[in-house]
């Protein structure tokens, strides 16, 4: 089985086509105001009825309350909802059964002991996503373009499937592929050319290297 590649953060129309013509199974729009990645709710309903049929859509929110989220998926429509934030495994829960959608918790590792919230958070998500753990004095969650230690996953089993994400680009991502096994990656600056601004030729590079083509 291929590995699942996701492109996130896409703004625009163009980027958008690029990932799924380049064969992304996985399309990310962040709502989240600090990011350079946010983007507004008729924009990404746009985006993501134009990917439906092509790729699965996510919804990247961080600590959203009830009524941030219903807004989404009421006007956007995603399939997937991705909580990036400091969602305890009864907020996750809470937010899997109310919304009806599938839900990927994304995890934060620096060190050996943060595989530990593992078990909690694979009991109620749909997918877990292993993230590079931001500097204590970010003002965003995610490694920000710099990846942890991947040797750390080494022969991590979960009971769900998980993805690998942080400082993933084009040139790193086969080599995290082979010490991490991971059955997916994620990746957002590592396509950019600037904060927020998606490189086509990058993203075609990410994907190749993902599937271990030439």
């Amino acid at each position: 089985m291929s590995t699942i590649v996701k492109i996130c953060g896409l703004k625009t129309l163009d980027t958008l086509d690029t990932a799924l013509d380049a064969g992304a199974d996985m399309v990310g729009f962040v709502f989240f105001p600090k990011s350079p990645r946010n983007i507004g709710l008729a924009d990404a309903a746009r985006f993501i009825a134009h990917a439906s049929g092509h790729a699965e859509t996510v919804a990247l929110v961080v600590d959203a309350d009830d009524a941030s989220i219903a807004s989404i998926l009421d006007e956007a429509k995603p399939d997937w909802l991705q909580l990036h934030g400091s969602e305890t495994p009864e907020r996750v829960a809470e937010i899997r059964k109310s919304s009806g959608k599938r839900v990927m918790k994304a995890l934060p590792i620096a060190t050996a002991a943060d595989l530990a919230a593992i078990p909690a958070f694979e009991a109620v998500a749909d997918r877990l996503l292993f993230d590079a753990k931001p500097p204590k004095d970010a003002t965003r969650p995610g490694g920000l373009g710099v990846p942890f230690d991947w040797n750390l996953l080494h022969g991590v089993e979960t009971k769900v499937p998980f993805m690998l994400s942080g400082g993933l680009d084009p040139d790193n991502v086969a080599e995290a592929l082979r010490i991490t096994h991971a059955p997916g990656v994620d990746v957002s600056s590592g396509v950019e050319r600037a904060p927020g601004e998606k490189d086509p030729d990058r993203i075609r590079a990410f994907i190749r290297a993902a599937r271990g083509v030439t």
